[in-house]
């Protein structure tokens, strides 16, 4: 999404964060959980929400050029190689997807986003009391943060940013979220699998903290995740 687009949004997680704070301070964990829920859905309605990553995938050599199955995009922030037929946008994401916008795009589609080391922990600079210090160690707490075990207020806040910042990825009773680990990246991968349509919400932090998101809806479920992974290995930050 664009970037005050994308401010906008993590700001209002602030705002619901704010507002449920009086419910944090009097009271316990089981009435804060349900006041939580009645303002985003329950692990029931949108499962995501208390999955942490299964698995950790290490790549040992992974695929780092263009070929003939990956095609080079280039734009003013980062570059990266894309499997043949789908539409790239850069900054474009615009909606919490996972409630409002599941059947919104039919095509395959690719969108892509591009932060700055520590543009987390800069944002929200109250996670740093709990060792937070970089975007890679933001996106940990985020993806295995669940609404089911939430305990206090930096658990609601969390809860709250991961439901705001993981896109559609279609039916979440079959989604899986692993951790993965590249010579010179790491993240984490939101994928569901299942027909007609595949989709793929990843989460990479390279070894300098630059964030990227590449978001794929696959159309017609052409990718594997091994696909995916040969794609998210080429993502790099351009300096123009």
């Amino acid at each position: 999404m664009k970037k005050n687009a994308f401010i906008n949004y993590l700001l209002a997680a602030a705002v619901f964060l704010a507002a449920i704070f009086f419910v944090a301070k009097f009271s316990g964990p089981r009435i804060l959980r349900t006041y939580i829920e009645s303002g985003m859905g329950t692990c029931k309605e949108i499962p995501i929400l208390c999955m942490a990553p299964q698995e950790t995938l290490e790549v040992v050599e992974p695929k780092k050029e263009c070929s003939l199955e990956l095609l080079p995009y280039g734009f003013p922030k980062m570059e990266i190689c894309i499997p043949k037929g789908f539409t790239v946008i850069q900054e474009r994401i615009k909606k919490v997807y996972y409630k409002r916008a599941r059947h919104q795009y039919k095509k395959a589609v690719i969108y892509l986003l591009y932060e700055e080391p520590n543009f987390f922990v800069n944002l929200f600079p109250q996670v740093k009391k709990e060792g937070i210090n970089d975007n890679y160690s933001f996106f940990k707490r985020t993806m295995n943060v669940k609404l089911s075990e939430i305990q206090n207020l930096n658990d609601a806040f969390f809860v709250i940013i991961k439901g705001i910042f993981i896109p559609d990825i279609g039916d979440q009773k079959q989604a899986k979220m692993v951790q993965f680990t590249m010579p010179d990246r790491q993240g984490f991968i939101n994928y569901n699998l299942g027909k007609p349509d595949n989709y793929f919400d990843c989460n990479i932090i390279n070894k300098d903290g630059d964030y990227f998101k590449v978001y794929i809806k696959d159309k017609g479920a052409n990718l594997s995740l091994g696909d995916v992974l040969a794609t998210i290995s080429t993502v790099a930050k351009v300096d123009k």
